[in-house]
């Protein structure tokens, strides 16, 4: 209804898809439907159980389809006999602004079922990419470094608001605090602990959301996370937090850093992102991400990264690899290997080369 009250749906078209839609409590109806996608929790075996019973009860042309933003498709059809017909697709959200949909392909599935896709993609008005499956796929690996530089950022001194405020100047709608408590805290460990398991050398394990997830802080849902909440969505910041972090501090063994508190917005902006760009670089350079072109578009549409800047490879390599990759040399060495530059950066560096590979497509005219 909030469409209808914002003028943006009519009250009658607003009925019209309302009567479109169809409740059900059991599988019956499922044996007539072409494509089933699934949303529960990021739970394995949930996942695992629901597919076995949508193999079972959909007709053998129906493309089953998952909307996890991080679990492996493999493990998730696991305990099934359609892999060729298992997709993901990745919705971001909120669904309604953001105009991304992230379509992951397996090895095994057909060309078919990602086909199809793409055409219902196009056809609720979203920008489609197809990815490759790995652990988080292209977007979600790219960026969860974002919020794990933040929190590492956090253990050796720096305020919460202050790096929030970083990313909106570099022009990020909100920061990576912000951004978790929206999503919430539950979303977060359930995704953290997928990276931690698969990625564990480059994982940065701070405490500090599960210290406030035993209290109850669980982001913007209950009125307090990282930051504290009052009438209609409004954050502001709380000082409760300062026991956590400093509890978070005492587990990693981390301590402020005093040169750290001296560094401006646009240096703070850097330690966030060139991780991202690291984590980029190898999703391109295992092919899980066909090309930097798509990392672009889907940090944008996906995530909100700026469009002025051309999207995260783009405005990479308007800084150079080089640069980029001296700079995470030195943070490693000063705060351990989440910050190790990858081969494929390396390389990149160590030749002079773009990030961004030139494509060149040779064109044939007869006379």
């Amino acid at each position: 209804m909030s469409r209808v009250r914002k003028g943006k749906m009519t009250k009658d078209n607003y009925d019209k898809t309302l009567s479109l839609l169809t409740g059900v409590l059991d599988y019956e109806k499922f044996k007539s439907v072409d494509l089933a996608i699934e949303t529960v929790v990021e739970n394995v075996k949930l996942k695992q159980q629901i597919f076995a019973e949508l193999e079972q009860h959909c007709p053998s042309h129906c493309i089953l389809a998952t909307n996890t933003s991080t679990i492996d498709l493999d493990l998730i059809g696991e305990k099934t006999n359609s892999q060729d017909r298992i997709v993901g697709t990745h919705f971001f959200a909120p669904a309604h602004i953001m105009p991304l949909l992230e379509i992951v392909r397996t090895p095994r599935a057909s060309l078919q079922a990602v086909v199809t896709m793409l055409d219902v993609g196009k056809k609720i008005k979203k920008t489609p990419i197809v990815v490759g499956n790995c652990t988080g796929f292209a977007v979600n690996r790219m960026f969860f470094p974002y919020t794990q530089a933040a929190l590492l950022l956090v253990d050796h001194g720096m305020d919460v608001d202050k790096i929030d405020q970083a990313c909106i100047e570099f022009g990020m709608p909100i920061g990576p605090f912000r951004m978790t408590d929206l999503v919430g805290f539950d979303v977060a460990l359930a995704t953290g602990m997928q990276y931690l398991e698969n990625f564990p050398e480059r994982v940065y394990k701070s405490m500090l959301i599960p210290l406030m997830t035993e209290d109850k802080r669980t982001g913007e849902a209950s009125q307090k996370g990282f930051y504290k909440y009052e009438g209609k969505r409004k954050a502001s910041p709380d000082p409760e937090i300062t026991s956590y972090v400093e509890e978070s501090r005492r587990i990693s063994g981390a301590t402020p850093d005093p040169e750290l508190l001296k560094i401006d917005n646009s240096a703070i902006a850097e330690m966030v992102f060139f991780p991202v760009i690291n984590e980029a670089c190898r999703v391109l350079g295992e092919g899980i991400a066909f090309k930097a072109s798509d990392l672009d578009i889907a940090s944008i549409f996906g995530m909100g990264f700026p469009p002025y800047r051309g999207g995260i490879m783009h405005w990479a390599d308007s800084i150079g690899a080089r640069r980029i990759c001296t700079m995470l040399s030195e943070w490693e060495m000063e705060y351990g290997q989440f910050f190790k530059p990858c081969s494929h950066l390396l390389e990149r560096a160590a030749e002079g080369l773009p990030l961004v590979r030139t494509m060149f497509v040779h064109t044939a005219v007869w006379f």
